[in-house]
């Protein structure tokens, strides 16, 4: 076992800063208004599974396609930084269809463990120990349960401005985060 804090602190902040839950409640609150009751325990629980299998399969669908981790981590640094640039702008570069339910997709399924939380969990592993990102993936999923089970009062308790500058924050870490992604695997390409 190769259990590190320094590692579990540094992916599960790179976890929290692209799952952005608490930049998601203005979302998730609207959506519970559409749709009605959010089963925030079956979300959390789907999109935890979903994020270690593609930890442990991931790799492989992409050495079928022939993608290398290396190239996978460099294309995700991308989406990243287009992550961070509309966290930090307040612009929607990628705007999904409005969902009809709010059961499994969208709240686990692509809010949770969409395209940016799969590119990072792949870019962590080509730097990480597989057991630090597991403990990551689930102190972020216990994370994700109570911000979605108390979304209402986290909005009540933050305002619109809280929340903004929450996301805000959290869209400069990541945009940190994909610089340091695209330096430390650009030049392993080139090799």
């Amino acid at each position: 076992m190769n259990f590190s804090i320094k590692e579990i602190a540094t992916t599960t902040m790179v976890l929290f800063a692209v799952i952005d839950i608490v930049g998601n409640v203005p979302i998730i609150i609207s959506l519970r208004k559409k749709v009605g009751h959010i089963q925030s325990g079956k979300a959390s629980v789907v999109a935890a599974i979903i994020m270690i299998a593609f930890l442990f399969v991931g790799d492989k669908i992409l050495t079928l396609i022939g993608i290398d981790v290396n190239s996978f981590a460099v294309a995700g640094s991308f989406v990243l930084f287009f992550l961070a640039i509309e966290m930090i702008l307040g612009i929607a570069i990628y705007k999904d269809d409005e969902p009809e339910s709010a059961s499994i997709v969208p709240i686990a399924f692509p809010l949770i463990a969409g395209a940016g939380t799969m590119t990072s969990i792949l870019a962590l592993r080509a730097e990480f120990f597989v057991e630090n990102i597991i403990t990551a993936i689930i102190i972020n999923i216990i994370f994700v349960y109570l911000v979605l089970k108390s979304s209402a009062r986290i909005e009540r308790l933050l305002g619109r401005s809280g929340l903004s500058i929450i996301r805000k924050v959290f869209g400069v870490i990541l945009l940190a985060i994909a610089v340091k992604l695209f330096a430390s695997n650009i030049h392993q390409l080139f090799q």
